[in-house]
């Protein structure tokens, strides 16, 4: 185990990591761009920039503090926490630093659009607190995922109701992600007492399940949209078929690892497209 750095520098480093940064960056890159694509001012998109990246630290943040022991036990690496780079008591503080940040910020666009980018927030936080040991663990990802595109919409000039199928391509994209995340560490969460969704389904069962949804999320990502699917509607249904692929191959270990950062890459792809094809999201 590599040694760890306790200087400034390697503080910071181990706080970015700590955020789960792939996810921090992809979610809000994808708030973001949509946020572009709703037609937000400049200003309003910079505000929702910050509000969406300050509720994802928060998250990421709170999941490393309160899974501390948890992740020692099973001696997860990958873990600043664990690798004794930062402590818990650090990660704690930052968490409820950002969290509040992130209500603040999310407020100053709107009262509708920031109780719904703050239901994501709220979710994440309740998966972290203990909804990922139930059943119920997807729960988190559908509904916060699916009010994401609200809040950012609705934070458009005339506050306009976002498109029912983004809102459902949302959730949808949010439960594939759920069980694409979880994928890599089944046996772990099992050692240590984690009985999600996924892990009483199994991961054969689990990985199929996320394929479909992520395939259904990117039908209603070309089909939703008025009119005829535009090209970049079609390249985002060639883009989704090797991630569906891969999704339905996560429930062998050899691929595990590679179908979260597939569904990451795909969701900034399609938003991505949804903005060069010029899709009506107001």
């Amino acid at each position: 185990m590599p040694r760890p750095s306790h200087g400034p520098l390697g503080v910071l480093q181990a706080m970015a990591l700590a955020t789960h940064l792939g996810p921090t960056v992809a979610v809000t890159v994808v708030a973001t761009l949509l946020g572009v694509a709703a037609g937000l001012p400049a200003h309003r998109a910079a505000l929702l920039c910050a509000a969406v990246l300050a509720g994802q630290a928060s998250i990421g943040w709170s999941n490393d503090w309160l899974d501390a022991d948890r992740d020692r036990a099973v001696d997860r690496a990958d873990k600043p926490v664990v690798r004794g780079a930062v402590t818990p008591s650090r990660l704690r503080a930052a968490a409820v630093v950002a969290v509040v940040l992130a209500v603040c910020l999310s407020l100053l666009l709107g009262l509708v659009p920031g109780v719904l980018l703050l239901v994501l927030v709220a979710s994440g936080w309740a998966y972290n607190a203990g909804l990922k040991r139930t059943a119920l663990s997807a729960v988190p990802y559908v509904t916060g995922f699916g009010a994401l595109p609200a809040g950012v919409v609705s934070a458009a000039p005339g506050a306009p109701v976002a498109p029912w199928w983004l809102v459902a391509a949302g959730g949808a994209l949010g439960a594939a992600a759920h069980f694409a995340n979880v994928a890599p560490d089944l046996e772990d969460d099992l050692a240590t007492g984690v009985r999600g969704l996924p892990h009483r389904l199994g991961a054969r069962p689990s990985a199929v399940l996320c394929a479909l949804l992520l395939g259904a999320a990117s039908v209603l990502l070309v089909t939703g949209p008025e009119g005829s699917p535009s090209a970049a509607g079609w390249l985002v249904l060639a883009l989704a078929v090797p991630a569906v692929v891969i999704a339905a191959l996560a429930g062998s270990a050899r691929f595990r690892g590679v179908a979260f950062p597939a569904i990451l890459l795909l969701v900034v792809a399609d938003v991505v497209l949804l903005l060069v094809g010029g899709a009506t999201l107001t």
